[in-house]
């Protein structure tokens, strides 16, 4: 028997400013690797670049009002299977205009953070200089085991089963029909909802299509195809030592990610400058506040552990799910600094595919590095699917 619906209580965002100064104790206690001399970032976090951040993380940066400035919008708790699972549930700010609701899932290493520059666009597309008739009701979950959601007590969850769990989150707001859009491992959820819960999604908007197994691929690839398999496996050879690890032995690595807030930072610091639209320097896609603000999540609810395990489930999905194609109407943005992108013969053999689009600037956290310009994708996107 399913879980009755619940209703969601609001949820205001504290900090304990007993964590926020045993955080900085920590970082001023830093003891600090060395480094091959001219290094820079070449094999990994650049100790330099760590020590400027740290040093305004430690003594500058002001966490009530980073988190306060994040999180202008409502916040709730819910109970789905057992988990608590904070959201945000931001409603169009015109309620005489019939607005369409959206689902954005977000991925590693972030939470609903990646979001947290869009929500007032779409919501209040109006006060921005857009179409007020483009409006959004705005769900933005934390994944279980990211920001304020439990971790499961046991097992890991996969992209399939918190595909089901926003499916039921939906229900439980009202929606019966809905939008979906999400990147990295929020990519595969709403792939997964889209397959799982056709009858609901009115359509899904995807930043990648997900990095390829080579072993997996089907033998008829085009050219263009089987380039995009043996890129993805390149990169995986030359990128994928951080989803090895997390898929194998996450355990091992959460010691030190639990306990060192610059290990912390260094772990995750170094993927938003590899996978950002940045020419190397962070600081050009990220302002300060919004990388300490994202890690700072991380730290002060402990939940790097828990969501590094989802790689080790998302690992065992079965390959027949990987392959099934997705026949709901979808739509890709494609940014220049992202992974590995998919030419648009992959898109089409895998999805229902109505757009593509190639934005001239952005990565993998096009969200925060270009909002504006990712909210007009998503409103010119799901236009012709509001009915």
């Amino acid at each position: 028997m399913s879980e009755p619906a619940r209703t969601p209580v609001s949820f205001p965002l504290s900090i304990d400013p007993a964590a926020v100064a045993d955080l900085r104790a920590r970082l001023r206690a830093t003891r600090w690797p060395d480094e091959p001399e001219d290094a820079g970032w070449s094999m990994g976090a650049d100790v330099a670049s760590l020590r400027s951040l740290v040093a305004y993380w430690a003594d500058e940066f002001d966490f009530e009002a980073r988190l306060g400035e994040l999180w202008d919008a409502p916040h709730f708790r819910t109970s789905l299977d057992g988990l608590g699972i904070h959201f945000v549930h931001a409603r169009a700010a015109d309620r005489s205009v019939r607005s369409m609701p959206i689902l954005l899932a977000h991925g590693w290493p972030d939470s609903a953070w990646r979001y947290s520059e869009v929500i007032g666009l779409l919501t209040d597309p109006g006060a921005h200089g857009a179409d007020p008739a483009d409006a959004f009701d705005v769900v933005v979950p934390d994944m279980p085991g990211y920001g304020w959601s439990d971790a499961p007590a046991g097992a890991p969850l996969d992209t399939v089963a918190v595909a089901g769990l926003w499916a039921r989150l939906m229900t439980d707001l009202g929606y019966d029909r809905f939008g979906a859009a999400g990147g990295d491992i929020g990519s595969g959820v709403v792939r997964f909802l889209a397959l799982d819960h056709a009858d609901r999604i009115a359509a899904v908007h995807r930043m990648d299509a997900g990095v390829p197994n080579s072993a997996s691929a089907p033998q008829t690839l085009t050219r263009e195809e089987r380039a995009f398999v043996d890129r993805a496996a390149r990169w995986n050879a030359d990128e994928g030592g951080y989803m090895h690890m997390h898929r194998t032995k996450p355990q091992t690595a959460a010691f030190g990610l639990t306990d060192s807030p610059v290990g912390l930072l260094a772990w995750i610091v170094e993927k938003l400058r590899a996978w950002s639209d940045c020419d190397g320097d962070v600081e050009q896609a990220f302002t300060r506040d919004q990388i300490l603000t994202n890690v700072s999540i991380y730290w002060l609810t402990g939940t790097i552990a828990s969501a590094m395990r989802m790689y080790r489930a998302n690992a065992a999905i079965a390959p027949e799910q990987l392959a099934r194609r997705v026949e709901v109407p979808s739509g890709f943005a494609l940014y220049p600094a992202d992974l590995v992108r998919p030419p648009r013969a992959w898109l089409e053999r895998t999805t229902n595919l109505v757009r593509v689009t190639e934005p001239a600037r952005g990565g993998h956290f096009a969200p925060i590095e270009d909002p504006a310009g990712y909210a007009a994708e998503l409103r010119e996107f799901f236009r012709p699917y509001r009915a």
